[in-house]
Parts: structure tokens; C-alpha cells; sequence
């Protein structure tokens, strides 16, 4: 007889694979050990038994390597500790190059793996030959060796966690089916079963091919869909010993390894094949899909080139098991803006098994704690345009981001699938100014004008430099129009709208009407949640400016911390057009176009003008470093605005320029310099925080005043024209590595390439840096501060 639901479990977790079984044994870990964990089959039988179970830790992102590696050890740990051995199998792993773009990527892999404390090491053809002696060579221009890289067994590991999570409290029930969800106030309060309701605190959702549907009981949007992944097995050949690493031939879009004797070959193909919701049922229980040999034979074909061996192999079969895609290719993990309560850690996009031990502590600790244990807001729930939990919208993109696995990971590199969702109010207009796209958010933004020609994806100096270096000069010689309509703009008013604020934002909130705030918005841990730009409109409204991605986040979190407030928090974003008027001539242009009141604002400060008959309102701050002004005016109106100010002269810029002229500047930005792991002393924004405290996270900053800890974001300039680094770059003082660089560009202000880095070491200027950019070190000038500032000019980062 199956033991009973109990009545009430401070957690219930849906899904019994990896991810399921991990957050369980996390939350028990914590002290949750009344957590519960619902699986509505059998564990690990929707797609955690058929994974290939590859776990390499270096990932693009320090804490996503990090949240890996945490994976690594805690496998390790696990067989110590309950006795079930995980099938650990530490072979390291090989990348291969067949093309120099291709080595480019690796050597810049290789250089990322030393910057995060991974061992990596550049070797030749005739090296990586003698790893893989089966392996066809000929075409091989270089690999990169993990030593440190391996696999496990995905259902020794999920027996592992399961035995840990029973050992402290907690409780598994099989066959038990999620039948609905009870909310009340938009918070989670139970779930309902095949076996009765279970009344609950939290909900872990961690349902894999199945958590769209799951989320949708709670009103949640979780945008994720399967599509099918292929891999071939075949009978024991010659030559396979033991263990072999795995091979990465991304080139060919395959992955190779041993298995029991043969060979296991899998691919990340082009173009995936997404499966439509109501195939996968639920008697889909340790399931496959038809073999398509039409399908993978393209793979087969580049398999047989790199293993002649595969000729005679005998085919044991062609494994086609569905993997859960989101639209960008990272998982989601946290709690929904939608339901307070419901968690996700879902949509792993194939890497669930070397992610699951790090991601379910993280979640568990986002559960118990309120966030994860570091920042991973790449991965976080609420990032997610609405408009991508379209059907339609996922069935298009989940499966180009299966074929993104395996790209090399080009500056400039854009999704095709799934566009023009959301074009800005004068698409029109910059569509005849010849503007290259890209997607932020589901909007369509400029990235640069003037080339109708598709750029050709390159690792040196890109096509679209010169386009960028004419924006630039407009800016700094003359003006320059930056669209910024697709920032989120929310609407805070009512009786207690300062109140409010001042609550929930750091900085001088408190200012009269007409002034423009810039705040930084913080968690109970003194630790960034959002920067923001605040209008005071009246006594009692405000207009809050963040960031394009973090709408739906920063919305969330103002209503959460609303209650008790008699306050109204809108988006507004659509309502709204946004355009920054930048450069020496600003002035002019505004006079041009009848609006030369403008003039008259102070810094920080904000105004109303009338532009092409229509009322406009009008912040004096830049965020590129040239004076000018920030324009909002209906969306409605965009076009008449923008084409008045265009006609006067104004040049229109895209993304890249702002992005050039920030580093410029050295002004930080969220996602780059800060984020949830940092504070604002530590990127030098203290001066910002009001000294008064009484706002969320001003305990925290205090305590950390006290600490003498160096930590620095500085600027950099590096010695070479021709360099060019994007980013996650390792910092070299010496021989020791220091940091790493977090904003890259060209500074055609300066004639150098630029970079904001965020260092362990204290520096006064001057000093003499190298930066690794794909194995090279190029030499770099320090510089505290702008290395840039126009005479005129104030920064959009500051409260003056």
C-alpha cells in the first residue's frame, strides 16, 4: 500500500528528475525537512535517463562555471556520504578546431577556463590524436584539453540525492500526478494530486518536458518546449579501452564518447525539431521517439569523417529522447512574477545533469533564503518577455537554440527565429535609415545604421565599425538621437508614493518635484537588485526608468514590497516613447524644433517642452557622456518627435555607439558591473546611497563600510589599435590573474579599444595590466574614472 500525502509539506517539489531530486536534497540539507517530492511516474522517466550526462564545467559566465563545479564536488560527495556510487567518470574532455574562427573560440574558452580557476590547456593536432587515436585528424588546426571534465551515471546520481534527502525527512511519492494548483492572492497554497491535496508554503517546479503545462495551473508563464536530440550507439569496435574523454568536434556539431565498449555519438544539429505540447502525455514514462535516419544522416555523415571506425560499426540504435529548449538557452530558476511562491528550476536546454547538483542548491536556496547563494539572474524566472510564452513564438525558436550549442559564439551574433515581435514606435523610420536590428527583450532595437548588407560574424575588427565610428562622431561633434523607448517605465503614485521609495530605493528619493534621481534599487543583502532612473513628476508620482530586461523583474519586485503602501504601481513602458537627444549641438537642434526651454534645466533635473506640437518632457542627464537630454513623449507621438529632431539635423545612433561611449564614460550597468554579488562600494558608487539609511539592504551596507576588503572597477585602455576584446576577458598583473573585464568596446573617442574591468587589487592610475584575449595578452593602461569627459557633460550614474 502507497504511504499517504501528508496534509501540509513547507515544500512541494513536481518532477523527479535531476533537477527535482536535487532541490530536494538541498532543502532537506537547509532544515526543510518536511519537503515532499511529487514525481507522477517513476523518477528520472521523463528525460533525465536518457541523458548523455557529459558534466563540463567551464560555462560563459563565472557563476554559471561555478554553480558546475559545485555539480563536480557535490557527486563526489554524495558517494561518501550515502554509499551509492554515481558512476563518476573524470576523462576530461577535447574541443577541436577545423577552422581558425573556430580556434579563436577555443583559445578564448581556454583563456576564460584560467580566469575561473578551470585547468585548460592549448595542444596540438598531433596531441589531440594521441588522446583519441580513433580520431581523424587531417583537418584538425588545434584542440584545447580539460582534464577535469567527465560524466556520470544520471540514475546512480538522482538514487544518490534521493537517499541523502530520505536520510534527513524528507519524502518521495511515486505515480502521483499534479492535478491543479491552489493559489489565493496571486500566492501558491497547495497542490492537488491523483492521490489528494497536499496544502504547502512553496512549489518547486522542476516538472522538465512538462513545466509549461505545470506553471500554467498557476497562472505562470514558463517558456520552454521540448524538441527531439538524437544520439547513436553502437556495438563494442576496436580500439575502445576503458574510458576515453569526450571529444567535442563542434565544428561538425557532434560530441563523441565511449560507451560500453563503442562508441556514443550525438549531435547538436542546425536546426532541432520541436515537439508540440500533447504528444508528450502522460503515459510518456521512460519514453522515446521514432528513430529519423533522414534526419541525422547530415550528423552521420560529419561523424564518419572524424571516425573512419564508424564504417564498420554495427549500429546498436539511434537514440531520440526529448530535451526541454528556452528561447535564449539557459534554464530558469527562481521564484515567478506571476505567483508568489511557485519556483521554477526547469528548461535545462540539454545540460541538466552537469547543472542539476549546483541548480538545485541554488533553488533550494532561493526557496529557503529568498536568492540563490550567488547571483544568477541569467537564469532567473522573471526574464522573459510575455510575448515568448507564445506557442507559436517557442515552436520557432527552441529549435534554432538547440542549434546554438555548438556555434561559435561571434560578437554580434543574433537569433533569426521568432523576430519583429515587438518593433519600437518609429520602426518605420529606422528601417529606411538602413538600422541592423537586434532583439532585447522581444523588442527590435537599433544596433547600427547604415549597412543593409548582412555583416559578416567575425572575431577582428567588424564590419560595422565604421557605421559605428560615424554614430559616435555625430554624438560627440554634433547630436546624436539614441532611441531608449524600449527602457521599462513604471508609474508609482498615490498617497504614499515617497514613502514608498524611500523604502525600496537607496538613494535621495526624497527630492522635490521636477528632479531626476538616480538610485540604486537593493536587496536585504546591500546587494544590487536594479539601478534605476526616477522622475518626480508631482508629490505624488513618479516615473521609475529601468532596464529593457528587467520589467517584469523590477515589477514583480515593487509590488511585492507594496503592500501596506497606499501606493499604484503601473507599467506603463508602451505608453511611453523614449529618445536621448546627445551631443555639443543638442542645444541647437532643441531650439530648431521650437522646444529651446529646454535649456533652461539644470542637471538632474526635469522639464516640459512642446516638440512638432506635441507635449514632450524632457531629463537633463546622458549616459554616453555629452550633454543632452532624455525625451519622453507618447508613443503616439514618436514619429512627429522624432522626425522633427532628425530634420533638424540630429543623427540617428544604435546600440553598439551607446555602448562605445558608456565604457567611454565609465558608467556601470546591470548585468555587466553590477548585479546581485555586488554592492554599490564596491564599483565606487557609494556616494549615491542616501546617509540616513531606512531603505531596503542599509544594514547590509553598513556592515560592509566596515570591512577592508579592495575590490574596483577601473578602466582600461588597451596599447593596441587592432585588439579586440568582448568581455569576460582574464586581467593579468604580472603573472598572477587579478580580475577580468565586464564592458568591451572600440573607443573612437579615445582611438583605442576600451574596457571596465572588476579587479581584486587596488590601483591609483597608471598602472601597467595585460588582458588575454584568446591566448594573446595585449598590454592595457589603467585608469580610475571616465577616460572620457566632454566639458559639459554629467553622468546619468550620479545624485547631485
Amino acid at each position: 500500500m502507497s504511504p499517504s500525502l501528508p496534509a501540509h509539506a513547507s515544500v512541494v517539489v513536481i518532477g523527479g528528475g535531476i533537477m527535482g531530486c536535487s532541490t530536494l536534497y538541498h532543502l532537506a540539507k537547509m532544515g526543510v525537512n518536511d519537503a515532499i517530492l511529487l514525481e507522477r511516474n517513476a523518477l528520472t522517466s521523463g528525460t533525465t535517463w536518457h541523458s548523455a550526462a557529459q558534466v563540463r564545467a567551464l560555462r560563459h559566465s563565472r557563476n554559471l562555471t561555478r554553480m558546475i563545479q559545485y555539480s563536480v564536488e557535490l557527486y563526489s560527495q554524495l558517494e561518501r556520504e550515502t554509499g551509492q556510487n554515481v558512476g563518476w567518470i573524470q576523462k576530461g574532455s577535447l574541443s577541436l578546431a577545423t577552422n581558425p574562427d573556430r580556434l579563436t573560440h577555443i583559445k578564448r574558452q581556454e583563456a576564460l577556463a584560467h580566469a575561473y580557476g578551470i585547468d585548460a590547456t592549448s595542444i596540438s593536432p598531433e596531441e589531440a590524436k594521441e588522446r583519441w587515436p580513433l580520431m581523424n585528424a587531417d583537418d584538425v588546426l588545434g584542440a584545447v584539453w580539460s582534464p577535469d571534465d567527465g560524466r556520470v551515471s544520471p540514475s546512480d546520481v538522482c538514487a544518490a540525492l534521493v537517499k541523502g534527502a530520505k536520510s534527513l525527512g524528507a519524502r518521495i511519492f511515486e505515480r502521483t500526478g499534479v492535478t491543479g494548483i491552489l493559489t489565493e492572492n496571486g500566492r501558491v497554497k497547495g497542490v492537488e494530486t491523483t492521490q489528494g491535496v497536499v496544502m504547502c508554503d512553496a512549489i518547486a517546479l522542476c516538472a522538465g518536458l512538462w513545466s509549461r503545462e505545470v506553471g500554467a495551473m498557476a497562472g505562470a508563464e514558463v517558456p520552454a518546449l521540448a524538441c527531439e536530440h538524437f544520439y547513436l550507439l553502437t556495438k563494442p569496435i576496436d580500439g575502445i579501452e576503458g574510458n576515453t574523454p569526450t571529444l567535442s568536434d563542434h565544428d561538425n556539431h557532434l560530441y563523441i564518447r565511449d560507451d560500453s565498449g563503442g562508441l556514443l555519438v550525438g549531435c547538436f544539429e542546425p536546426m532541432g525539431k520541436p515537439i508540440a505540447p500533447g504528444i508528450l502525455d502522460e503515459s510518456f514514462e521512460f519514453g522515446l521517439l521514432p528513430e529519423d535516419w533522414d534526419h541525422f544522416e547530415p550528423m552521420m555523415l560529419n561523424a564518419l569523417h572524424r571516425l573512419p571506425a564508424l564504417e564498420t560499426a554495427e549500429v546498436k540504435m539511434l537514440l531520440n529522447g526529448p530535451e526541454s529548449f528556452t528561447p535564449d538557452g539557459t534554464f530558469m530558476l527562481g521564484e515567478t512574477a506571476e505567483t508568489r511562491g511557485l519556483f521554477l528550476g526547469c528548461g535545462m536546454n540539454s545540460v541538466g545533469i552537469a547543472s542539476g547538483g549546483g541548480a538545485g542548491m541554488n533553488l533550494a536556496h532561493a526557496i529557503v533564503h529568498g536568492a540563490p547563494a550567488y547571483d544568477l539572474s541569467e537564469a532567473d524566472a522573471k526574464r522573459f518577455a510575455p510575448i515568448f510564452s507564445s506557442l507559436d513564438h517557442l515552436m520557432a525558436r527552441a529549435p534554432e537554440i538547440l542549434g546554438t550549442h555548438y556555434e561559435i559564439a561571434y560578437p554580434g551574433k543574433q537569433l533569426s527565429t521568432a523576430r519583429d515581435l515587438r518593433p519600437l514606435p518609429v520602426d518605420s523610420d529606422y528601417r529606411a535609415a538602413g538600422a541592423q536590428f537586434g532583439q532585447v527583450y522581444g523588442w527590435e532595437r537599433p544596433l547600427y545604421f547604415g549597412k543593409t548588407a548582412k555583416p559578416k560574424l567575425r572575431f577582428d575588427r567588424p564590419d560595422w565599425f565604421a557605421n559605428v565610428a560615424a554614430e559616435v562622431e555625430a554624438a560627440h561633434q554634433r547630436a546624436a538621437i539614441f532611441d531608449a523607448s524600449s527602457f521599462g517605465k513604471i508609474d508609482v503614485t498615490g498617497p504614499d508614493a515617497k514613502a514608498f521609495l524611500l523604502h525600496v530605493c537607496a538613494g535621495q528619493m526624497a527630492r522635490a518635484p521636477g528632479s531626476v534621481i538616480y538610485t540604486a534599487v537593493l536587496n536585504e543583502r546591500g546587494t544590487f537588485e536594479s539601478d534605476i532612473t526616477a522622475q518626480r513628476i508631482t508629490e505624488d508620482h513618479y516615473r521609475l526608468f529601468v532596464g529593457t530586461s528587467a520589467i517584469k523583474r523590477d515589477m514583480a519586485w515593487f509590488l511585492r514590497r507594496g503592500e501596506g503602501y497606499d501606493v499604484t504601481i503601473c507599467d506603463t513602458t508602451e505608453e511611453y516613447a523614449t529618445f536621448g537627444l546627445m551631443g555639443p549641438e543638442a542645444a541647437k537642434f532643441a531650439s530648431a524644433v521650437g522646444a529651446e526651454n529646454l535649456t533652461q534645466i539644470n542637471y538632474f533635473k526635469h522639464g516640459e517642452a512642446t516638440i512638432a506640437g506635441h507635449h514632450i518632457r524632457a531629463a537633463r542627464l546622458s549616459y554616453v557622456g555629452e550633454a543632452g537630454w532624455e525625451i519622453t513623449c507618447r508613443a503616439a507621438h514618436a514619429q512627429d518627435v522624432y522626425r522633427a529632431l532628425t530634420q533638424a539635423g540630429a543623427a540617428p545612433a544604435g546600440l553598439y555607439a551607446q555602448t562605445s561611449m558608456r565604457i567611454e564614460k565609465g558608467f556601470c550597468a546591470m548585468g555587466h558591473e553590477l548585479d546581485s554579488d555586488v554592492t554599490p562600494l564596491d564599483v565606487g558608487l557609494g556616494f549615491a546611497l542616501r546617509k540616513s539609511g531606512g531603505y531596503i539592504g542599509a544594514e547590509a551596507i553598513e556592515e560592509k563600510r566596515k570591512t577592508s576588503a579592495i575590490h574596483q572597477v577601473v578602466s582600461l585602455i588597451l596599447d593596441d589599435p587592432d585588439a579586440v576584446p568582448l568581455g569576460h576577458e582574464p586581467v593579468y598583473l604580472g603573472d598572477q590573474i587579478i580580475g577580468h573585464t565586464t564592458s568591451c568596446a572600440f573607443g573612437y573617442r579615445v582611438g583605442r579599444p576600451v574596457a571596465l574591468a572588476f579587479c581584486r587589487t587596488g590601483f591609483v592610475g597608471g598602472d601597467q595590466v595585460e588582458v588575454n584575449i584568446a591566448g594573446q595578452k595585449f598590454t592595457a593602461t589603467v585608469h580610475l574614472g571616465a577616460l572620457f569627459d566632454p566639458k559639459g557633460s554629467r553622468m546619468r550614474s550620479m545624485d547631485e
